[in-house]
């Protein structure tokens, strides 16, 4: 019997999802547990294996395309089973959030030459190119619904790569755009004027750019292959469905979480010290187990740090999760080391090098990104003196760990050299006050420096 097998929704914030590539083809014999396709959703690419025993009958949702989750991805059944119509029907793409600029049609065959020649009266002059800025882009304003484009026009203006969009159009009497309009638009423009090398010529072919918007370097303003690559960097690059969301969400905090900062240096010296004598005893921890660590222990302290705002009440979590920003080829992931302050360090390096290694290849789990009551960012590697970071959604902080750098500093009157750390605490000023965050961002300093905390724990 058919059966259809839909994607699942692998994460509660999830709607929809992206099938990134599939692992089966049509009439392939799968197993339960066999992998059918890989789906990226706002947080990761994920695997998604059979629940089902037989033959792919139709792929029903392409790669590529962004659908709600539950749509039919494929459908299985017996070898040469026939499929219910009404299995059949295309899945509907999810809606969009902005509309896509349309796309210059790839134009048809033309002769290169070194300068724009003027056209005979039917017969197309080679190719112009078009190049769209990205800013352009964000800030023109939004264009009529559809013009009304003589078929003759339509050609015309593709066989030069000129947009439609800049055309005006006088025919019939409601604006219908002509091949005569095309031609005017043309001279009016000082297209004709335009010149550009052989080779930029086809270059800016396949990139379908516009010429008037390419600004040439060359000799008298000739428009070189330097000149297109330029123009086509430029062009616009849709956003994955991951780049979306960490946009919208860091947006959202922006706009709508007042931020403050409380920044501290930190004397790291004791856990330099502690890591060499681990590593006399073949123990490796790293510098950034400890400051989860300090960081968990310094919540428990500090329990409105890990609380958070619902509305015109602030909710207390019993848990201390933190989450340690990764970053991936596609983003940013936030894997949450649970119960974070009851964990050893060596728990906490296992787990976070777990869930760093499988964010970055793509394998983590849903429920490995959730949960997490505050995050911790740590750039040290960055060689980075110090920076701020923007609290995440659902959070009322976030520390900023910049390197540790020898640093000359005043220690009993004398001036010494000393391994120093800055941190940054971003806090939600509706839950946390300034005297509040100075207060948990010392205690994390406090934490750090004493050497006799860390020999109690290991």
């Amino acid at each position: 019997m058919a059966t259809k097998i839909p994607i699942p929704k692998l994460g509660q914030s999830e709607e929809t999802v992206i099938i990134a590539s599939w692992q089966v083809k049509e009439g392939a014999q799968i197993k339960k547990g066999d992998i059918l396709f890989e789906v990226e959703t706002d947080k990761a690419v994920l695997e998604v294996e059979s629940q089902f025993e037989g033959t792919i009958l139709k792929i029903v949702t392409p790669a590529g395309i962004e659908v709600p989750v539950m749509t039919t991805a494929a459908i299985i059944g017996e070898p040469g089973e026939k499929i219910p119509a009404e299995m059949l029907a295309a899945p509907a793409p999810a809606p969009k959030a902005e509309p896509v600029p349309a796309v210059v049609p790839t134009p048809t065959a033309a002769p290169a030459k070194k300068d724009i020649a003027k056209p005979a009266t039917t017969t197309p002059a080679p190719a112009a190119v078009q190049a769209a800025p990205a800013p352009v882009a964000k800030t023109a304003p939004a264009a009529p619904a559809r013009k009304i484009v003589s078929p003759r026009a339509r050609k015309f203006a593709a066989d030069y790569l000129i947009s439609l969009n800049k055309v005006n159009g006088t025919g019939g009497g409601v604006g219908r755009v002509t091949e005569q309009d095309v031609k005017n638009y043309l001279e009016s423009s000082g297209y004709y004027n335009q010149k550009i090398t052989p080779v930029a010529l086809e270059m800016a072919k396949k990139e379908q750019l516009e010429m008037l918007a390419i600004e040439g370097t060359g000799d008298n303003g000739r428009i070189t292959m330097q000149d297109v690559k330029d123009a086509a960097s430029e062009k616009p690059q849709e956003m994955n469905t991951m780049r979306k969301i960490i946009a919208q969400r860091l947006q959202q905090s922006k706009q709508t979480i007042p931020h403050f900062y409380a920044t501290v240096a930190i004397d790291m010296g004791a856990i330099m010290d502690k890591r060499k004598q681990l590593k006399e005893d073949d123990v490796n921890l790293s510098v950034n187990a400890f400051i989860v660590k300090a960081a968990a222990l310094a919540l428990k302290d500090f329990p409105m740090v890990n609380s958070i705002i619902n509305g015109t009440a602030i909710v207390k979590r019993s848990k201390i999760n933190v989450g340690v920003a990764v970053s991936v080829p596609n983003g940013l992931l936030v894997p949450v080391i649970r119960n974070t302050d009851r964990k050893g360090l060596d728990e906490i390096q296992a787990e976070t090098a777990e869930y760093a290694e499988k964010a970055r290849s793509g394998k983590i789990s849903p429920d490995q990104l959730k949960g997490g009551t505050f995050t911790i960012s740590n750039m040290g590697m960055m060689n980075l003196e110090n920076f701020i970071a923007i609290v995440n959604p659902g959070e009322s902080a976030i520390l900023a760990v910049s390197s540790a750098t020898p640093t000359p500093v005043v220690r009993d009157g004398e001036i010494v050299v000393r391994s120093i750390m800055k941190i940054t605490l971003s806090c939600d000023h509706r839950v946390i006050d300034g005297a509040l965050g100075a207060e948990f961002v010392n205690a994390v300093k406090n934490k750090l420096e004493d050497a006799a905390l860390w020999d109690g724990l290991i």
